[in-house]
């Protein structure tokens, strides 16, 4: 009686057949997915790496001309000095006396720290702003950035 039974549910049973070809373009798609996704993130990252480029171009160019602009403060200031103490010494060859050699020593210390001060302040702002330009095209690209993440 069992046997019966059995043949009875088997042939009320239904088992589902395998398509191979609906499983070969569910394959396929999924696959032209993964492949699309590929080359978006590619393409994503690709244009990042180009920007980064042309971030760093830009900041080396900037820091090649800003080097440039310190030199240059460095130098005259380097000629400036030298040609005070070169005044300096051609006064002191001409005092006529110690007191007169006293009194040009002090003038000449006094000038040469006020002087130093107001150097000090020129290269401070020439370095200021030489720091800023560096910094500025990669500020601007990690702003960028940031606002893309906040977008996405």
């Amino acid at each position: 009686m069992s046997k019966t039974k059995t043949a009875e549910f088997a042939e009320t049973v239904e088992f589902p057949s395998f398509d191979a070809s609906k499983a070969t373009e569910q394959f396929r798609t999924f696959a032209e997915k993964g492949v699309e996704q590929s080359k978006e993130a590619y393409a994503k990252l690709k244009t990042s790496a180009e920007q980064t480029q042309k971030t760093f171009e830009a900041g080396y160019e900037t820091a090649k001309a800003v080097s440039s602009d310190l030199s240059l403060k460095a130098i005259a200031t380097l000629r400036a000095n030298a040609e005070a103490n070169f005044s300096h010494l051609e006064a002191l060859v001409g005092a006529k006396s110690l007191s007169e050699v006293v009194e040009l020593q002090t003038a000449f210390l006094r000038k040469r720290v006020e002087m130093s001060v107001e150097q000090a302040k020129d290269f401070q702002v020439v370095a200021t702003k030489a720091a800023e330009d560096v910094a500025k095209p990669f500020k601007t690209a990690f702003d960028k950035a940031v606002s893309n993440l906040k977008v996405a």
